[in-house]
């Protein structure tokens, strides 16, 4: 089986990497004013497909076993002769200063594997997850991430994650109750976003998992993903919105990037380009080329990017498929906005090392000995 990057939690207000806590001030107001979903102009209708199984239920983002096992896609490791978009001006991105792994480095100080995982992991920015429907709070715990990058110069990673249908109806289920649910919560998210820079992770494997869905339902998700992007953008014209692209051992480019242009990722109005590899583990020159090639198959206006997650990519993936805390991998490069690659925005760290999938902790806590065997 070929590993997907579905993204388990449980309920509660934010889970993840980061928690961005509420601050207690109850319903946000400010909403910006958006049109409601319209469907975009379909490429193609791909059949729905058996829904993939899941793993055991975490509160964190953990891959799951996905589709039947494919070769990995050979995607051109070469540049695409488009022009693309350079990095954003801040090469710096924040951390955020609550986390599971700076939970445990504080109340450790004489644990003997504390210098190596806050040194090599809870040292390094890392992605803010906002993945319960809480739409009275949403707006306030957004702006204190946002802010809070902006007061020091540093651009935070968000990820909002509470699609209907989540998972495929797995262990990740949750989310919003409906899709007009879900555009209201997406308008309070984008009212906290600020005029800072941002990057915004939008709903990992909403379109790279989303085979359990009909047509119809399909196509109402991707319609509300694209007018998602278009409101994010709208509320702050710096923010940087990219898509699921799943990851290079998923869906062949031409197959993922029709999936795409159905969810508004190759419209500028709401996309600056692509993400892989969350929650995963395959290596980051696989991931280039494949994004690579994606955005190529993708179309839309030159300055579309991709951005990876590299955050346990050291040693890429397991040959045999295992998606479950495997052994022997290794956290990867170290997060940045300035990764030196053609078409490639940023190397991020959206999964934070150390938080299990459930096999060497529990599903979706921070695990010391995982994290001191990814980081050493």
């Amino acid at each position: 089986m070929v590993a997907a990057a579905s993204v388990v939690v449980a309920v509660g207000t934010v889970t993840g990497m980061m928690s961005a806590v509420g601050d207690g001030r109850g319903m946000d107001e400010a909403r910006p004013a958006v049109t409601s979903s319209s469907r975009p102009e379909p490429l193609h209708v791909v059949p729905s497909l058996p829904p993939s199984p899941s793993p055991s239920a975490t509160t964190s983002p953990s891959p799951t076993a996905g589709p039947a096992e494919k070769a990995s896609p050979k995607a051109s490791a070469s540049g695409t002769g488009k022009k693309r978009r350079t990095a954003p001006v801040s090469t710096r991105l924040y951390r955020h200063p609550d986390s599971q792994v700076l939970d445990w480095v504080r109340s450790h100080p004489g644990d003997p594997r504390r210098a190596v995982i806050e040194s090599r992991i809870a040292d390094q920015p890392a992605a803010v997850w906002f993945a319960d429907h809480s739409p009275e709070t949403i707006t306030s715990r957004v702006r204190a991430v946002t802010s809070g990058g902006a007061a020091r110069g540093r651009t935070p990673v968000l990820v909002p994650y509470a699609i209907p249908d989540r998972d495929c109806g797995g262990y990740s289920e949750g989310g919003a109750p409906d899709l007009a649910a879900y555009d209201a919560w997406i308008d309070r998210f984008a009212a906290g976003l600020g005029g800072g820079e941002v990057i915004v992770i939008l709903e990992p494997d909403a379109i790279a998992q989303s085979e359990c869905l009909s047509v119809g339902r399909r196509a109402d998700r991707f319609a509300s993903l694209a007018r998602a992007g278009r409101v994010l953008k709208e509320a702050n014209p710096r923010a940087r919105v990219y898509f699921d692209a799943g990851h290079s051992g998923w869906r062949a480019p031409t197959e993922q990037a029709a999936l795409l242009r159905q969810a508004g990722a190759a419209s500028a109005a709401s996309s600056d380009g692509v993400f892989s590899n969350v929650s995963n583990f395959h290596d980051t020159a696989d991931e280039v080329a494949y994004d690579r090639a994606v955005l190529d198959a993708l179309g839309g206006p030159p300055g579309l990017g991709a951005v990876i997650d590299t955050s346990r990519n050291g040693n890429g993936a397991p040959a045999d498929g295992a998606w479950c805390d495997p052994a022997g991998r290794k956290i990867g490069r170290t997060p940045t906005l300035s990764t030196g690659e053609a078409g490639i925005d940023a190397y991020l760290w959206v999964k934070l090392p150390g938080e299990s999938d459930g096999c060497k902790g529990a599903p979706g806590t921070f695990t010391p000995s995982y994290a001191y065997d990814l980081a050493r």
